[in-house]
């Protein structure tokens, strides 16, 4: 598995296109979809802006950011189905895509350019740190204090983020279900 920081911040860009995808075909669980499109998002503009940005002149990223986080706070609060949901994630997706589209045709590029090989494993190494420690952070603060005290079962977000470290493929098309049943076989 590649991991230069470049194709670890273009594999989320992809992650986070088929979670807007999977919203705007209204396929799958909704909400469960939004928080971890929530998770990914916040998880991964917080990396950006602590191991990569300082690097690089990317002011205008970080005002991208927060411009998402605000829609994504709207998204989070909106009922699936609504016409306040159905606006507000066509804005979001508009701004992530501007974005994306700006980071990975001048941004990145130029990273590419200024850093060398080693340099950009060391920044994917520090990207994909500090964004799994807010991907953790996260699932704490959005279900895992109830399932630790109430003894419920994990959160989907919780079991994608399993998945992931486990590399099962597919896991951004499972449901709940399917998630555990794969992270248990995975486990064992």
């Amino acid at each position: 598995m590649a991991t230069d920081v470049i194709t670890l911040i273009t594999s989320d860009h992809r992650k986070v296109e088929t979670l807007f995808e999977r919203l705007q075909k209204k396929q799958g669980d909704q909400r469960a979809t939004v928080a971890e499109l929530h998770a990914l998002l916040i998880a991964h503009a917080r990396a950006e802006e602590d191991r990569v940005y300082p690097g690089i002149d990317a002011h205008h990223g970080v005002e991208e950011h927060k411009e998402a986080e605000v829609l994504l706070d709207s998204l989070v609060r909106a009922e699936p189905g609504t016409a306040e949901f159905e606006e507000t994630l066509v804005k979001l997706v508009e701004a992530v895509s501007h974005h994306v589209e700006e980071e990975e045709n001048e941004l990145l590029p130029e990273l590419a350019k200024q850093a060398g090989e080693k340099r950009l494993k060391e920044l994917g190494a520090a990207f994909a740190q500090r964004r799994d420690e807010e991907l953790r952070a996260l699932a704490a603060s959005n279900g895992s204090a109830t399932s630790q005290a109430g003894g419920a079962s994990p959160t989907k977000e919780e079991l994608y983020r399993k998945a992931q470290e486990a590399d099962i493929p597919g896991r951004s098309q499972m449901s709940k279900d399917e998630l555990e049943k794969a992270v248990g076989k995975a486990g064992s």
